[in-house]
């Protein structure tokens, strides 16, 4: 009869499954949005009935994400397009290959190479060409993204209030979804609250303090951009916001190759002062901004961090910057759950190991 039973509940969960994956990016966004703005709500909640709370924290949602999410992607359509057609004009690459042999900086190192005894010679083609290439196919991988968004904005419309919709009632039957979810469980509910809190905290830390960290850098490295008269600062800005999510390589990835650019055709000034923004933007960020924002409701070893966005990226495209880091905070959950409660059945005599979510 159980397993009867035990068949028959396999099969309700895989069609359940079936029916809620159209829509399972609002369902996972709806819940990690109604936690971080779960504060709002409370505090609404205080001074009014939940229903009315609930309908207001819903309208600071939409008035505080989709609005500048239709914004910034109209402005990124243009940049974006503007940077394919500048790395696509071969006039332009010439006239910079011109420029840059003109400052003698690749003589000084090919000659310093032929004293080292390795027979290379560096062109500035050789340098030119491949960052030209990656250019013209991020300008025009951004710009179909833009466009494929304006184009199906009715799309975008209605996922965004599908997600709403789970917001609200997530604010009003949450702790009973929750409850729900650990009576269902098999597991212990120490063991389930464990899950839901370093869900919540990873979801936390990704949107709150890898976005807002982001946002900083990406606005204030578009601002200096601009002010330094580069082509496209906007998207400059929102591609700097964007590997400012990345641990290890982050905004530098951008900055440290124009103030080298700088040095090399002699505007010194420009260049250190570049570098300089950037040790203090990024040290300020990940190390003053970030702790005190987040502190330490996270701990995930920042390889694991590179990672798990890299390979979120490129498996679930832009919502791989959340998906990667649940998946990555799910198996090192339970890989502590396994150490704590499992191993000494599995493994006899084992001792406890130490996670890596805690380095």
């Amino acid at each position: 009869m159980f397993f009867f039973f035990l068949t028959l509940f396999c099969i309700s969960i895989f069609l359940v499954g079936k029916v809620i994956a159209p829509f399972f990016a609002s369902l996972l966004l709806g819940i990690v949005i109604a936690g971080i703005f779960r504060p709002v709500f409370k505090k609404l909640h205080r001074f009014m009935p939940a229903r009315p709370a609930s309908v207001i924290t819903c309208l600071a949602v939409f008035f505080i994400v989709f609005i500048p999410v239709v914004f910034f992607v109209g402005i990124l359509s243009r940049e974006a397009l503007g940077l394919y057609t500048l790395a696509k004009d071969a006039v332009f690459s010439k006239n910079l290959i011109d420029f840059l042999e003109s400052t003698r900086a690749l003589e000084r190192i090919n000659e310093f190479l032929i004293r080292a005894n390795i027979n290379t010679h560096i062109t500035w083609r050789e340098l030119i060409d491949p960052l030209t290439e990656v250019g013209k196919n991020l300008g025009f991988s951004l710009f179909q993204q833009a466009r494929f968004l304006t184009s199906n904005l009715l799309n975008l419309v209605f996922y965004f209030f599908l997600m709403l919709i789970v917001v609200f009632y997530m604010f009003m039957d949450g702790e009973r979804f929750i409850q729900y979810m650990y009576d269902l469980s098999p597991l212990k509910d120490e063991h389930d609250r464990k899950l839901f809190e370093k869900f919540n905290g990873m979801a936390g830390a990704v949107l709150i303090g890898n976005g807002l960290g982001g946002l900083i850098q990406g606005v204030a490295g578009g601002v200096l951009f601009w002010s330094l008269g580069l082509n496209s600062p906007f998207l400059w800005g929102v591609i700097m916001g964007f590997l400012a999510f990345l641990p290890i390589v982050g905004i530098g990835v951008i900055m440290l190759p124009a103030a080298l650019f700088f040095l090399l055709t002699g505007s010194l000034g420009k260049g250190f002062f570049i570098a300089g923004f950037y040790a203090v933007l990024s040290w300020g960020v990940e190390y003053l901004f970030k702790p005190k924002l987040v502190g330490d409701r996270v701990a995930m070893h920042p390889l694991i961090v590179f990672f798990s966005i890299i390979g979120g990226l490129n498996v679930y495209g832009l919502l791989g910057i959340i998906y990667g880091p649940l998946i990555a905070t799910l198996f090192l959950t339970l890989s502590d759950i396994y150490f704590s409660t499992f191993q000494s059945m599995v493994e006899p005599g084992k001792g406890i190991l130490d996670s890596w979510s805690d380095q």
